[in-house]
């Protein structure tokens, strides 16, 4: 908030590409700042964990582009959050080699020290390089814990209102994402701790006679949200309660739910002029046929399983 208000995003924007979202790394450098300064008084260097990884491999202070995007650090930033530049590592594309093996790791893992150290990638830049999305209008959704809309571009292209982020892709292009903060993880919720059940594909039989034709509403907020909302107060409901609503009722209210806090996300995409006519889909939902069906008939798009 503190960003975003009082630095203003408008400044953000401009600096960045991007406003604060409670998950980058410039609002957690902040809090630290604010709530454990000696701890803030400390740092010598700020990485992320998959780094972290590359540098007790190969001794390298390194990120990538795509890992970066979403640290909301830049020259601007750092001093806003009192932190230098020599305390961010050096940046390479998510292809690019960082360096080789340490001696004491090669020894201690029995393996070659000509095996290179790879910068890699944030997550969903990774799993989109995965479901070959990449280069000029291609899209993924990831149903995993949280839910993704990625949609990859050659050129940078910012998102006007700053609903989606505005990031770099790990195959040296760029792409826009926008990030719902509960997906699969709100099945979860619902059938373990609900329903007491982890059966999921019980739970899901026989609903496909329902699709369409359901009146209740689940919305998906179980831990606040981002995209497109951006608001970490905002809490999970469900809507449309009558004496007759059943548990099959629930269980599809919160899969359509799911699709359609994506689907806000693709209305945002495509109100800045992305043409998304199919997409791929990735993740621990994506197992699910009907979870599949409900994505394609929200989105009113074609869905592909790699």
């Amino acid at each position: 908030a503190y960003l975003n208000e009082v630095i203003g995003k408008e400044k953000l924007s401009a600096y960045t590409g991007n406003i604060a979202f409670a998950g980058f790394t410039a609002p957690k450098i902040l809090w630290m700042k604010e709530n454990e300064p000696e701890n803030f008084a400390r740092i010598a260097k700020i990485m992320l964990p998959k780094d972290y990884l590359a540098y007790r491999l190969s001794g390298a202070f390194c990120t990538d582009f795509s890992d970066a995007s979403g640290m909301l650090l830049s020259r601007e930033m750092c001093e806003i959050c009192g932190i230098t530049e020599k305390q961010l590592p050096e940046l390479y594309e998510s292809y690019e080699a960082v360096g080789t093996l340490k001696k004491e790791i090669v020894e201690e893992l029995g393996l070659s020290a000509e095996i290179k150290v790879i910068a890699g990638a944030g997550d969903n830049a990774a799993a989109a390089v995965g479901t070959g999305v990449v280069g000029e209008g291609g899209c993924n959704i990831s149903l995993g814990t949280s839910g993704t809309l990625f949609v990859s571009s050659e050129k940078y292209k910012e998102d006007k209102v700053n609903a989606l982020h505005s990031f770099c892709h790990a195959d040296g292009g760029w792409h826009l994402m926008g990030c719902i903060l509960s997906a699969a993880s709100c099945n979860a919720w619902w059938s373990d701790n609900i329903l007491q059940t982890n059966d999921y594909a019980k739970e899901q039989e026989e609903l496909e006679g329902e699709l369409g034709k359901n009146d209740v509403y689940f919305l998906p907020y179980l831990m606040g949200e981002r995209s497109p909302h951006n608001d970490v107060n905002a809490r999970g409901a469900f809507i449309g309660m009558r004496p007759d609503t059943s548990r099959r009722n629930m269980t599809l209210a919160v899969l359509e739910g799911v699709a359609f806090a994506l689907r806000d996300c693709v209305e945002i995409a495509r109100s800045g002029g992305a043409d998304i006519r199919s997409t791929r889909i990735c993740g621990g939902g994506a197992k699910s046929a009907l979870w599949r069906q409900i994505v394609a008939d929200v989105l009113n798009v074609p869905v592909e399983r790699p």
